[in-house]
């Protein structure tokens, strides 16, 4: 009897050593992670991992190190903007899609200047004036989805910029919360609740952004306090010190991670996109702020992975846009480029078609999405555009020059640079006239910017790091759009409305 017991003990130990390697081979589901850790770097370069690799001591570092970083990822729109990018994050869709268009263009229904989260309908919380919500994105997201299948916990999206914490997190997030230069408090909207949660409330009466005036880095230093200080902050390192701060605190009062379902939080930060505007990718700035936000991805790993447990986390890292050189140094460089005019592009459209049909105020409005046309009684629309498309064209350094009945037909050039301008296109939301320079001329007198398909705008990082993820380097062609349906596969969910991104099997473990 005892022989028999003993062999008997053996067997159950061996079959329960082998069922969970056999139930993996026939197909069973992995454990799901328990928090989705979603960083955008705005305004970041995919060669900024590469030129300050070996000066990466951080979550940059251990995500390189330690996950899935594929090395030609690239995004299949126009504009690339931040509003463009951040709503492409986590809904895998295009701006036709999307409906975000751009940080800001004109809207037809009420004749005005609208952002890409402005809602006359939601007040501020936490400071006076008009609240912003995510009412204008027509897709869901990651977060949606996991609120709708009913094994979502908390999203939460947190930044510097609103359109950079609302817009990843989705309509049924339960708070986005962005900082707000002219009170120095974070604040949110009434779209969420009604008042401030009590953690908040707390760290703004803290004075967040006040310690760190006069704090210098490299040859800047800060101004005394104000309003100043809240602007000038968002324009360094301590910047995204500050976001940083926040997201930690939200993570450790909202107990992110450690709930029954999964969790969301989203942190895009902000400071590398000022800095890079104002001083370009070249400088020393920009070198600064890679390596202080490399440090800072790596604390935010550590503490989500410390709350939620080990192997429950999933991070996801990603840039809303590059950037260009600024022309200047381009030309040292005996590079192509410039500065062009927008403003003598308006004004030339405007005289001509004053010339052409009469009436006046003919162009309400132009910005990345496009320059738009007043409808008026003495010109067919079409023929309105086209007269404004000659003008347009007729610029040096002008590439590509569409209207807005061209694009609603499909009339576009059959390659990369037309397909990049259908999938920024959205016909209730889109300008009359939509042109793209030659590669490396910019809007603006001063700085650099960003917003056209050509690769220093487009080339963006994207890794993958944590649970039930294979590490490696990936070369294919990919797009940030593949993020979310990638996300949606690892959780078990439905892939957001809008994706036209694909599941990136090859990383899934």
């Amino acid at each position: 009897m005892r022989a028999r017991t003993g062999l008997s003990g053996v067997l159950w130990i061996c079959l329960a050593l082998v069922s969970p390697a056999l139930a993996q081979q026939r197909g069973a589901a992995p454990a799901s992670p328990k928090l989705v850790v979603a960083i955008v770097i705005d305004q970041f370069r995919y060669d900024y991992l590469t030129r300050f690799r070996s000066e990466y001591t951080g979550g940059l570092k251990r995500m390189l190190d330690e996950g899935a970083n594929f090395t030609n990822a690239r995004y299949r729109h126009y504009q690339t903007v931040t509003a463009t990018g951040h709503s492409t994050f986590l809904s895998g869709a295009t701006p036709a899609m999307s409906g975000i268009v751009g940080n800001e263009w004109w809207d037809r229904t009420t004749s005005r200047a609208v952002t890409s989260v402005f809602d006359s309908t939601t007040r501020l919380l936490g400071a006076e004036g008009t609240g912003a919500s995510p009412r204008r994105l027509l897709q869901s997201t990651l977060g949606d989805e996991l609120k709708i299948s009913g094994k979502g916990g908390k999203v939460i999206g947190v930044s510097a910029k609103d359109r950079a914490a609302i817009l990843p997190a989705g309509h049924s997030a339960d708070a986005a919360y962005w900082f707000d230069g002219n009170s120095g408090n974070f604040v949110s909207s009434t779209y969420y609740f009604a008042a401030l949660p009590g953690w908040v409330t707390d760290v703004n009466q803290g004075r967040p952004g006040d310690k760190y005036a006069g704090q210098k880095w490299l040859d800047h230093k800060l101004p005394a306090g104000g309003k100043p200080l809240y602007n000038e902050l968002e324009a360094s390192p301590y910047g995204n010190d500050l976001i940083q701060q926040f997201a930690l605190r939200a993570l450790r009062a909202e107990k992110l991670g450690t709930g029954p379902k999964i969790d969301v939080l989203t942190v895009s930060y902000s400071a590398n996109d000022y800095v890079g505007h104002r001083y370009g990718p070249d400088s020393p700035e920009a070198h600064e702020l890679s390596v202080t936000v490399d440090k800072l991805v790596g604390d935010l790993l550590k503490a989500a992975e410390a709350q939620a447990g080990a192997g429950n986390v999933i991070a996801v890292l990603t840039a809303d846009h590059g950037v260009a050189p600024l022309p200047e140094e381009n030309q040292k460089r005996r590079m192509p480029g410039g500065r062009f005019d927008a403003k003598a592009v308006q004004a030339a459209v405007e005289s001509a078609l004053q010339a052409k049909f009469g009436g006046a105020h003919w162009v309400a409005y132009a910005s990345e999405a496009g320059i738009y046309l007043n409808p008026q009684t003495a010109a067919d629309p079409a023929e309105a555009e086209l007269v404004a498309a000659n003008v347009v064209r007729g610029f040096p350094h002008v590439s590509r020059v569409y209207t807005h009945t061209q694009l609603a037909g499909g009339q576009v050039a059959a390659d990369e640079l037309g397909a990049s301008l259908r999938d920024g296109f959205n016909p209730a939301r889109s300008g009359s006239v939509l042109f793209l320079l030659e590669p490396y001329w910019i809007f603006g007198a001063t700085g650099t910017s960003h917003g056209t398909p050509y690769g220093y705008d487009t080339h963006v990082p994207v890794l993958f790091w944590g649970a039930r993820v294979k590490p490696g380097g990936y070369h294919a062609n990919v797009a940030p759009n593949d993020i979310a349906p990638t996300l949606a596969t690892i959780l078990g969910v439905e892939t957001p409305s809008g994706s036209v991104g694909r599941v990136l099997s090859e990383m899934l473990k």
